[in-house]
C-alpha cells in the first residue's frame, strides 16, 4: 500500500512572494541574500517559456489551491521559482503538529515527508561507495545480532536491496482513506518500542523481491542499517557526507527513538530540494565535486519493479513517464506526502521541486492537480534544437 508519496488538493493560497525575494516582472527568477550555489537565469535561457510558468503559478494562486512554492532548474540554472501562502503543518515542540497559514519563501523549511526516503537513499549510496556497507545483498540480520531469535531459512533471504526496493515481501498497511492514521503498520511501529523488531515479524505474504508493498517500515531498516554501519545516526552522517558538499544548511531531521526517521523526517528549504535533484541529473556530481558515485545513482533510480499502474521503483526512488512537445520522456522522482515532490527529467536537463499542504486529500483531483503542476512545467521546456 502506498500512503506518503503523493497527495494534492487544498484550501487557501495567495499570490505573494515571500520576505526577501523580489521577483522580475514575469515573476521568475526570484533572488535573494542567500548565498546557496545556485547560478541564476535572468531569463536568458531560450528554451524556458517563462511567461507560461508565470502564468501557471497566477492560476494556482488564483484557484486557492495549497501550492507552497514551485522552483524550476534547467542546465543546471535556476530558472524559475515562485513562494505563495497557504495552510502548513507545524511541528510543536512535542510530537505532533499543528496548522498554521504560512507566507512562503526561500527561506522557509518545508516538510518533504516520503520524499526524504530519496535522500536515504544517497545517503546509503554513500556508504556503499565508501565500503561501509559492503553491498546492497548483506542480508539484513546481519546488523541486528540482537534479533538472531527471527532467524528463519525466510527471513535469512531478507537482504538490504528488499528493503531498498519495497520488496521485503511482509505485510504492510499505511494509512489510507479507509484506515485513517491509526489503523495502519506504521503508527504501531512507532509506538512499539522496537521498530526493527515489529518490522521484521509481520506476517510474510510473498517472497522477497518478487512484490511491491509501499512501507515505510523498511526505511525504519535502512536508518538502523546506516546508523550501524557508519556510526552516526542517518541525519548526522548525511549532513557531513550529503548536505554539507551541497551548501545545505539548517535542515531539520527528526528522530524516532534513536534512529532518523528516514521515511518521512526531514525538512529543508525547496531551494535545498532542487539541489538534490541537480545532483541525481549530473550523475551525483555538484560544483565539480563528486558526492554521490554515478554507478549508485544509476542504479537506484533504474526501473526496477512495477509500483503502481504507471510508476516504477527503484531503491527509494519512483520513477514514470510523462508527456512533452509530442514526446514521451522519463522522469525520476522524490514524492511525499502533501504533495511534495523532486522531478527529474535527464533528456530535457530538467528538475522540478514542488511543495504543497495537501496531506489529507486523496481523491482524483488532487492527483491531477499535483501532476498538472508539473505537467504544465514540461509544456513550458522546449527540447533542445
Amino acid at each position: 500500500m502506498k500512503r506518503r508519496e503523493f497527495v494534492l488538493v487544498g484550501t487557501a493560497l495567495a499570490s505573494l512572494g515571500g520576505a526577501g525575494c523580489t521577483h522580475s516582472i514575469e515573476g521568475f527568477a526570484a533572488k535573494t541574500s542567500r548565498d546557496d550555489g545556485w547560478n541564476i537565469a535572468a531569463g536568458d535561457d531560450k528554451l524556458v517559456d517563462t511567461i507560461a510558468l508565470s502564468k501557471m503559478a497566477d492560476r494556482l494562486a488564483a484557484s486557492r489551491a495549497n501550492i507552497h512554492a514551485v522552483l524550476v532548474v534547467h542546465r543546471g540554472k535556476l530558472v524559475f521559482e515562485r513562494y505563495l501562502q497557504g495552510s502548513d503543518q507545524v511541528p510543536t515542540s512535542f510530537f505532533g503538529s499543528r496548522v498554521e497559514n504560512i507566507v512562503f519563501d526561500a527561506n522557509t523549511r518545508h516538510a518533504m515527508k516520503s520524499a526524504t526516503k530519496s535522500v536515504a537513499s544517497l545517503a546509503v549510496g554513500i556508504a556503499i561507495d565508501r565500503g561501509l556497507i559492503h553491498d546492497i545483498d548483506e542480508p539484513i540480520l546481519s546488523f541486528f545480532p540482537e534479533l538472531a531469535d527471527l532467524r528463519t531459512p525466510e527471513s535469512d533471504r531478507l537482504l538490504l536491496r528488499h528493503a531498498l526496493s519495497m520488496t521485503l515481501g511482509l505485510e504492510w498497511i499505511e494509512s489510507t482513506p479507509a484506515t485513517g492514521d491509526l489503523a495502519n503498520d506504521e503508527t504501531r511501529m512507532y509506538f512499539s518500542g522496537d521498530p526493527c523488531r515489529y518490522v521484521l515479524t509481520r506476517r510474510t505474504v510473498a517472497a522477497a523481491g518478487q512484490q511491491f508493498f509501499y512501507s515505510t517500515g523498511a526505511l525504519a531498516l535502512v536508518s538502523a542499517i546506516l546508523h550501524r554501519a557508519t556510526g552516526k545516526p542517518l541525519d548526522e552522517f548525511a549532513r557531513a557526507s550529503l548536505l554539507e558538499p551541497l551548501g545545505i544548511s539548517g535542515e531539520e531531521w527528526s528522530r524516532m527513538g534513536r534512529d532518523s526517521d528516514a521515511g518521512g523526517g526531514l525538512r529543508m528549504r525547496p531551494r535545498d530540494m532542487a539541489k538534490i535533484g541537480q545532483l541525481v541529473l549530473a550523475g551525483g556530481r555538484w560544483d565539480g565535486r563528486q558526492i554521490v558515485s554515478k554507478g549508485w545513482i544509476e542504479a537506484s533510480t533504474a526501473s526496477l519493479i512495477k509500483a503502481t499502474d504507471d510508476q516504477d521503483y527503484g531503491y527509494l526512488w519512483w520513477s514514470g513517464h510523462a508527456a512533452a512537445h509530442r514526446r514521451i520522456v522519463r522522469w525520476i522522482g522524490a514524492l511525499g506526502r502533501g504533495g511534495q515532490s523532486i522531478r527529474i527529467v535527464p533528456e530535457l536537463d530538467l528538475v522540478v521541486a514542488v511543495t504543497a499542504g495537501y496531506y489529507q486529500d486523496y481523491s482524483p483531483q488532487a492527483f491531477k492537480l499535483q501532476y498538472g503542476v508539473f505537467n504544465d512545467v514540461l509544456q513550458a521546456i522546449s527540447p533542445s534544437r
